[in-house]
Formats: C-alpha cells, structure tokens, sequence
C-alpha cells in the first residue's frame, strides 16, 4: 500500500478556495470506487498556505490510474477548473506504508 500527497503552496489567502476544490473532488471520486482525500491545511507550517490533498492507493499503478480516470471525468474537471490561479507552487510526495 502507498500514501500519496499532493502538496501544494497556495497564493496568499486562497487555501479555503483550494480546499473547496480538494472537497468536490470527493463525488467523482466515490463514484469511480474510490474513498475521497485527506485533507490537511498548516497551522504553523513552512511555508504559510500549505494544502495537503492525501490518498492511500494499493499501488503505484493503481494511482495513475485512478488519476487518469478522475481527469477524465467532466465533473472533476469542472471542480478543478482554475486550480492553477490558486496556486504558487507544489509537489507530489509518495510513501509505501509499512505498518
């Protein structure tokens, strides 16, 4: 099993609008089987604005697919639009969970 974390910098005073996003998510993600993201946002993080969009994925391969599948879909897409206005910067991160 992995965990998968999507973290993403946002611009000043956008994290609830990425979280927004990050929330409808959830309906296209359960209609393909899946369960919805985690979702964290920082307290005190380095640096300010921090979104954490996290999933657990059986593997790699079934990540990447899950993820072609969810774009695909015109629901997620519509809840993603302007995604790239909300954010400054991000990354993926991936952990094999051990125990």
């Amino acid at each position: 099993m992995y965990a998968v974390r999507e973290i993403v910098n946002c611009r000043p005073g956008k994290v609830r609008d990425l979280v927004a996003k990050f929330k409808s998510l959830g309906s296209p993600m359960q209609r393909i089987g899946l369960k919805p993201f985690r979702i964290l946002t920082d307290v005190s993080g380095e640096p300010f604005w921090t979104v954490v969009a996290e999933i657990e994925v059986d593997s790699l391969n079934a990540f990447f697919e899950m993820e072609n599948t969810l774009m695909a879909d015109p629901e997620a897409r519509q809840a993603l639009a302007g995604y790239h206005d909300l954010v400054q910067s991000g990354r993926r991160e991936i952990y094999r969970v051990e125990s």
